[in-house]
């Protein structure tokens, strides 16, 4: 059982904490130089996601910070408004429409999305990191890191960008990326966990302490040079009034320009999106199961949002990369994601000098380990085995994600997901009788025949609701069919039940008609203790 106090487990999140810092370094810088922005721009988000939106959110585990999504957006913000200070006001006025979101209580739109869809999009983006980062790996550095989509701001695309790259390979950087790798692997080794150092030294740490030595070791060797595009590249300032110079306020009169609201209101739709998305893929991801509470998120993004756009910064959203390299590092609660935020602000003021030594070669080394573990061909293979209903939307969805970008990926699975649900014409949800409950008795929750994806967040919602030391029925004996994403919020709930001394007692499952092997969920579910209730607090109905 984890201990939830951010303060009790910095032996975890302070070293994940470092290789979330390192991957987000240059993923705010490369976001920045996509979007058209100032490049401090994109440290400022980062630094805001960390301090400011990961204390106020629930989410254990999300990293928030600029996204590569809005990219394309901002770019063409900026240039319809501009200046950049008048785009400002724009991340203000976004960041008040997500809390007006979140006292709406539309969190609640991130569980309409299938687990097919939302695996889909871990999977996508894992390729999308894998392929953009091994240019990076062979030293063609011409496209910015943080740049998904798959027409390029060079002109190129993902794949394309491969051919040109074979005319480019630089050796130092191919060495750097190679040793890095292998750095990664060996740190992955069971044998090598085992070591009490390794604990506490990341395989990620050392890999960029690797990188900047060679690149030390290869200056001034003629065609082993790394400099330029090779390069983390911050912004280098004399003293703290330099420092602060970086800051940028909005231009307050651009509140008067209509156009600015419409830019806003767009950005927060995407942003919110976007978020929930990443909220969903995140819960998935974490070991422990946890439910982020939505409403309270899309509160934490608006406020990260205003205070970005008051100091220059970009709009900033949950994202998936940051995210997912901070749960494969070991990050247990929020500390990790704020103090990732403490550590881009400390080096971005202290140590630009130094940071601007680190290869992107052996950060591509880092981000390729992240992009395969998020892509796993057992995942692809799971998914396989789940049958069409399930897999056609998760590769529609990967498919969609690699070659167009990561929103238009998800539209795709989404679309497909539904027509096939419609196809079925089940949307027949669960019954719960609040008016016959009576204190005292087990929570009775009864299946109809039919349970499909629709049915999610209801479904979230009441086992949310449930208070700790309970007693659950869960009544599927009616059930023809419920669907695989029903099947897994239960095994979700009967991981997380533990922590909370819930005890659930499951019924006709075995009936039930699934895509999912019920060996597995009945071994799952079935063996757990009884208990009674004291007492229950209203149940949302469908």
């Amino acid at each position: 059982m984890v201990n939830h106090n951010p303060f009790s487990n910095f032996k975890q999140d302070i070293p994940s904490a470092l290789v979330v810092f390192l991957v987000a370094l240059p993923l705010c810088l490369g976001i920045a130089l996509a979007s058209g922005a100032p490049l401090f721009s994109g440290l400022i988000a980062g630094i805001v996601g960390g301090l400011i939106v990961a204390p106020l959110s629930g989410s254990p585990l999300g990293v928030s910070g600029p996204a590569a999504g809005l990219a394309v957006i901002v770019y063409g913000a900026i240039e319809e408004l501009g200046a950049y200070p008048t785009f400002l006001a724009a991340v203000i006025i976004a960041g008040i429409v997500q809390v007006l979101l979140g006292m709406l209580k539309a969190g609640v739109i991130g569980y309409y999305f299938p687990s097919s869809v939302i695996k889909g999009m871990l999977s996508g983006i894992g390729i999308i990191i894998f392929l953009k980062q091994i240019p990076h790996a062979f030293g063609y550095d011409k496209n910015p890191e943080g740049d998904l989509a798959f027409i390029q701001q060079d002109g190129h695309n993902t794949f394309s960008e491969l051919k040109y790259m074979l005319d480019a390979v630089s050796p130092s950087a191919t060495l750097i990326s190679l040793l890095g790798l292998i750095i990664l692997i060996l740190w992955e080794r069971s044998w090598m966990k085992k070591m009490s150092f390794t604990t506490i030294i990341q395989g990620p740490l050392v890999t960029v302490v690797t990188g900047i030595l060679l690149k030390i070791y290869f200056d001034g060797k003629i065609g082993w040079e790394l400099t330029g595009d090779h390069l983390v590249s911050i912004p280098v300032t004399e003293g703290l009034n330099g420092f602060l110079g970086q800051f940028t306020a909005p231009d307050f009169s651009a509140f008067l320009n209509p156009a600015v609201y419409t830019i806003g209101i767009t950005m927060a739709v995407v942003a919110s999106l976007e978020t929930l998305l990443c909220v969903e893929a995140t819960d998935k991801l974490d070991p422990y199961k946890r439910v982020t509470p939505t409403n309270r998120e899309l509160l934490a993004q608006g406020a990260g949002n205003i205070v970005s756009g008051f100091i220059g910064g970009l709009p900033i959203t949950q994202v998936i990369v940051r995210s997912s390299a901070n749960i494969q590092s070991g990050g247990r609660t929020k500390a990790s994601a704020t103090i990732h935020g403490g550590l881009l602000l400390i080096s971005a003021f202290a140590i630009p000098a130094l940071l601007n030594l680190i290869p992107l070669a052996a950060l591509a080394a880092i981000l390729l380990v992240v992009g395969y573990k998020l892509a796993k061909p057992s995942m692809i293979i799971g998914m396989w085995k789940k049958g069409r209903a399930e897999f056609i939307p998760f590769a529609v969805t990967v498919i969609g994600i690699v070659l167009t970008d990561l929103l238009m990926g998800i539209a795709f699975g989404l679309v497909v997901a539904i027509v096939s649900i419609l196809w079925d014409n089940f949307k027949v949800p669960y019954k719960f009788d609040i008016n016959s409950y009576e204190l005292g008795q087990p929570i009775k929750i009864e299946f109809s025949e039919v349970v499909s994806f629709l049915n999610k967040a209801s479904i979230q919602q009441t086992l949310n609701t449930i208070p700790p030391n309970s007693k659950v029925l869960l009544d599927a004996s009616q059930t023809l069919r419920m669907h695989p994403d029903v099947h897994e919020i239960i095994e979700q709930f009967q991981i997380n039940a533990q922590t909370k001394n819930i005890t659930v007692e499951v019924v006709g499952f075995d009936k039930t008609v699934s895509e999912t092997p019920m060996e597995d969920f009945e071994e799952k579910v079935l063996q757990r203790p009884r208990t009674t209730t004291k007492k229950f607090s209203k149940l949302f109905r469908p």
